[in-house]
């Protein structure tokens, strides 16, 4: 048994085998990237180990025959190292394995065998959230605190999420523009971070730049400066934000909300890498990178005339375009799962499964920001036990549903339509505002049919 007196290492993994499978091609993926790995098996005694060892990151291979086995231990180890991110890694996955995993405190689920590009994404994920190593050969990554959330644009494993985590891993290596578009609230901010986080800036400021917030007189002054005496009320030397920003990533957000006087002195920041403060002569070099985020078409606009093409080009060298929530349902649940434990800890209530089908159906014009509010919401009122379909917000329930909610007289609202059709159900459905299946389904739950008399009931429009 590896002695713990000298386990303490932050770039240690800790592998807890079910007995089965020898994983040898996880340990050697994992060493390659500069992590010691100290298996041990699933037994008592497991968890004080790993208490003591404090590793960076805790795997844990699924037990097919004993399932409770390595669940109860998952919860174990999620109470007793909270900070620790796990990985499950199982034979077979699927949805169900991945919510029961994520509801357990499990930060994420391989299936074995490993590939080194999933091993290679999952611990990248697991990085923004705890800091942990450098590939083989690299220096350690200085702990960042996450407190903004920077990772909660890439929490999914959904096809075009990957595509997108991979494109923007292999652009925050280079120093070039990068503008990033995307519906509203599908994270463009998250995603700016992500690559600042990503990129050899990382260690330097993040400078977030509403374009919309700053007004032109203001935009000289604000940006780049001025000095003493340049306009009343300046009587002291100012440096300006972008200064407060130097070597690392500036987010040029609401780009496309800048007026074109704004954007002709934004693109001699980009095009020179130099300022003047307002008032002065002297140009200063800035060493920044710059991101551009907008919601808006800007091809469409320089057509135009409203954006500055030039500007458009300069920007437009690496694009990242955000899908909307509602072309990755797949990554909802993990979502969910992330959201409840962020916004709840480890002993809030779960959601229940027809409360989690029905978030999965809905198209969520909010993308992420939306489903954000919505969880907090319900976690608010959740209680202790599982939080019903009941509990999510009225007009998404309706949108969902596709059926208009009637007052608490729902009986007598459907008899008194049915009546007033003469019994026809394809029009009395109409008038609800429900689909026949619906109208259905709510006779059959007030037993309304009953009410009819026999010859009615033979002639009655199905």
């Amino acid at each position: 048994m590896q002695n713990t007196s000298d386990v303490a290492h932050k770039g240690r993994a800790l592998l807890l085998t079910s007995g089965g499978t020898a994983l040898r091609d996880v340990v050697s993926l994992l060493e390659q990237r500069g992590i010691r790995v100290i298996e041990r098996a699933q037994e008592t005694g497991a968890v004080r180990f790993a208490v003591k060892m404090r590793p960076s990151l805790i795997l844990i291979e699924e037990s097919a025959h004993r399932a409770e086995s390595w669940q109860q231990l998952a919860l174990e180890l999620a109470r007793a190292t909270s900070r620790t991110p796990m990985i499950l890694l199982a034979k077979d996955t699927c949805e169900e394995l991945a919510i029961a995993a994520l509801r357990l405190g499990l930060r994420d689920y391989l299936a074995l065998p490993v590939s080194p590009e999933a091993l290679n994404e999952a611990l990248d994920r697991c990085l923004g959230q705890k800091a942990g190593w450098g590939r083989a050969g690299e220096s350690m990554i200085t702990p960042q605190a996450d407190g903004n959330g920077a990772s909660d644009a890439m929490i999914g494993s959904s096809e075009a999420l990957c595509r997108i985590r991979k494109y923007m891993q292999r652009a925050a290596t280079s120093d070039c523009a990068v503008l990033i578009t995307g519906e509203t609230g599908t994270g463009k901010e998250l995603a700016a971070e992500y690559i600042h986080k990503q990129s050899p800036r990382r260690n330097k400021p993040f400078l977030c730049l509403n374009c919309a917030a700053i007004p032109d007189p203001l935009l000289e002054s604000e940006l780049f400066g001025h000095v003493r005496g340049a306009f009343t009320g300046a009587d002291s030397l100012h440096s300006g934000l972008l200064a407060s920003a130097e070597g690392g990533t500036v987010l040029l957000d609401e780009i496309g909300d800048m007026s074109l006087q704004a954007q002709a002195k934004i693109l001699r920041v980009l095009e020179k890498k130099e300022v003047s403060r307002l008032g002065g002569t002297q140009q200063r070099k800035i060493d920044v990178r710059f991101v551009a985020a907008t919601n808006q078409d800007l091809e469409a606009m320089a057509s135009r005339g409203t954006f500055r093409r030039d500007l458009y080009y300069r920007l437009n060298v690496a694009r990242v375009e955000l899908p909307p929530l509602r072309d990755r349902k797949d990554d909802i649940p993990l979502l969910v799962e992330y959201y409840r434990h962020r916004l709840g800890g480890v002993e809030v209530a779960a959601i229940s499964e027809e409360c989690l089908r029905r978030i999965s159906q809905y198209d969520w014009p909010g993308n992420i920001r939306e489903l954000k509010n919505v969880l907090e919401s319900i976690l608010l009122i959740g209680g202790s036990g599982e939080i019903p379909v009941d509990a999510l917000p009225r007009q998404m329930r309706e949108r969902v549903f596709g059926e208009r909610q009637l007052p608490a007289n729902e009986r007598e609202r459907l008899v008194e339509a049915l009546c007033e059709t003469h019994w026809n159900r394809s029009r009395a459905a109409e008038k609800l505002q429900w689909s026949r299946m619906t109208l259905y389904r709510k006779m059959a739950k007030y037993r309304i049919s009953q009410l009819l008399p026999p010859r009615m009931a033979d002639n009655v429009e199905m």
